[in-house]
């Protein structure tokens, strides 16, 4: 750029010569001065141009990245799809839900017999999936599949079965045009620690927009405990006064360049339906004949048979199975409506002996520090308490004025067929709650009923793709130019050339002047 401006220069000082020129002949002084003016221009376009072209410059964001998480849960299994910025914030993509299909059938653990089934039930879902993900970047999309405890019991129960099923999901996987990064089971401390990070990631904990549209930390926030409530199990999530208190409970989550120290606990066989079992299984485990079994969790006069494979089957169920077990025999069940017995029942399914007095101890001889601050609950949690009209914050004293209404309802009441479950999941809340993390009539209204935020379910999966985004390389902005590199080595060419040719030009002439 110097070299351009002091040929610039030096032909402004040559055509002030020409015009001083009185013994040149007036076509030499032409072709000067013509020649002058292109070498002026040619040398104008090039500075012009090579300006241009570095000043305005633009950076374009590469566009979204994809992942799609398969939640495969105890009773079912949900698909999700989540997009962020490619060049992502200090190494964690800030991630939005795009899509959402809930898969026919029952949860992936169910289909140990025929764990082809498990692989054909997704496929409806996947092709909702290609849909909405660009078809030029499906091969670039990472996939992941995460089984929770309904897998983790059937693991225990039967390795081979449950290596099985997720070998079926993985050739199903195989035809599809993802990046498959494999079907895993998930600890019970991973679910919760993920619930955890969707929750205060969704409530804006980690990171907001600051006035300048910029994403920061935001400045003193505090975070939000987690409750999940599945069907074969249940977390507790939250970073308590003393993270170092426990350290075997507590798991280290760096996002956005923070480190958080949360404590986080999944209870085997404290999901809804498990524990249901549980106390099914203890109500039936001394039958002798008789022709319905009361349950005082169920409605009155509701009836209902079940197989003893499906009381009896499961592995937390497994201890109450009685002597004369045929797997095949059916059960009947009649409801008696009554709240206080049903809470009874309910407390004999948790061991607080274990605990032996101590303070920060849950039950199971599980160690517990003191509930802090906010807590959102969610999944069984939420879908319990919308059951008896309640969302959101609302009083312990309002659930139990409410649970006990419920309770005492006649069946013909309702008319939906998972009525028959509520009043014990409602009891059995309850129970949790108060008796087990220790809810008090203060703490309980700091606990927020909700299933999602603004458009994002509140599920361990999106926590399990925000943490994964750390290991998913950024994309560097494309930077757009003015003009294309060809075009602009080619004007550069032209007027380059223009301009050595009239100062040659140039060049003789004097000489010839001379």
């Amino acid at each position: 750029m110097t070299i351009f401006i002091v040929i610039l220069l030096l032909c402004l000082l040559i055509f002030i010569c020409v015009l001083a020129g009185a013994g040149m002949a007036l076509k030499r002084k032409i072709s000067l001065v013509i020649s002058v003016l292109f070498l002026l221009i040619s040398v104008s376009v090039i500075i012009a141009i090579a300006y241009v072209q570095i000043h305005q410059e633009q950076a374009i964001s590469p566009g979204p990245k994809y992942g799609i998480v398969l939640d495969a849960g105890s009773s079912r299994t949900t698909v999700y799809v989540y997009q962020w910025p490619a060049e992502k914030e200090n190494n964690t993509g800030v991630v939005s839900q795009t899509n959402k299909c809930n898969v026919n059938g029952l949860g992936i653990s169910s289909y140990a017999a025929e764990p082809e089934k498990a692989a054909e039930n997704i496929d409806n879902c996947m092709k909702k999936v290609k849909d909405t993900i660009p078809h030029n970047q499906q091969n670039s999309t990472p996939a992941y599949l995460g089984a929770t405890a309904g897998m983790r019991l059937l693991r225990l129960k039967n390795e081979s079965a449950a290596q099985g099923v997720l070998a079926s999901i993985e050739n199903y996987f195989q035809t599809q045009p993802f990046d498959f990064r494999g079907a895993h089971i998930i600890t019970g401390q991973e679910e919760g620690v993920y619930g955890w990070i969707t929750v205060n990631y969704l409530l804006g904990n980690f990171l907001e927009k600051n006035i300048w549209s910029t994403w920061v930390h935001p400045d003193g926030a505090e975070t939000t405990g987690a409750l999940d409530l599945g069907g074969a199990s249940t977390q507790i999530s939250f970073i308590p006064e003393k993270s170092e208190q426990n350290p075997n409970n507590t798991l280290e989550v760096t996002l956005y360049g923070y480190k958080y120290n949360v404590y986080t606990h999944s209870f085997q066989c404290y999901g809804r339906d498990e524990s249901e079992k549980r106390l099914l299984a203890s109500l039936a485990q001394g039958i002798r004949g008789q022709a319905f079994v009361d349950n005082p969790c169920y409605p009155r006069n509701y009836k209902l048979n079940l197989t003893m494979n499906y009381i009896f089957g499961s592995l937390c169920s497994a201890k109450f199975r009685p002597a004369n077990y045929n797997p095949d025999q059916f059960v009947r069940f009649k409801g008696t409506g009554d709240p206080d017995q049903c809470l009874h029942r309910v407390s004999t399914l948790f061991n607080f002996t274990a605990c032996h007095g101590e303070q920060d101890c849950s039950f199971d001889g599980v160690y517990q520090p003191n509930v802090k601050g906010k807590f959102s609950a969610f999944s069984g949690f939420y879908y319990t308490a919308n059951a008896l009209n309640l969302t959101g914050h609302f009083s312990l004293e309002e659930f139990n004025s409410s649970m006990s209404s419920f309770c005492s309802q006649d069946w013909n009441k309702f008319d939906e067929k998972y009525a028959r479950s509520y009043c014990f999941s409602a009891n059995y809340i309850y129970y949790l709650l108060v008796h087990g993390y220790k809810f008090d009539s203060e703490s309980w209204p700091q606990i927020q009923f909700q299933k999602e935020v603004g458009n994002s379910s509140i599920a361990w999966s999106l926590g399990y793709m925000l943490n994964l985004t750390n290991m998913i390389p950024a994309e560097r902005p494309l930077i757009l130019l003015p003009l294309r590199p060809t075009v602009f080595a080619g004007l550069l060419f032209l007027f380059a050339t223009i301009s050595l040719l009239c100062l040659i030009f140039l060049v003789v002439l004097l000489i010839r002047a001379c």
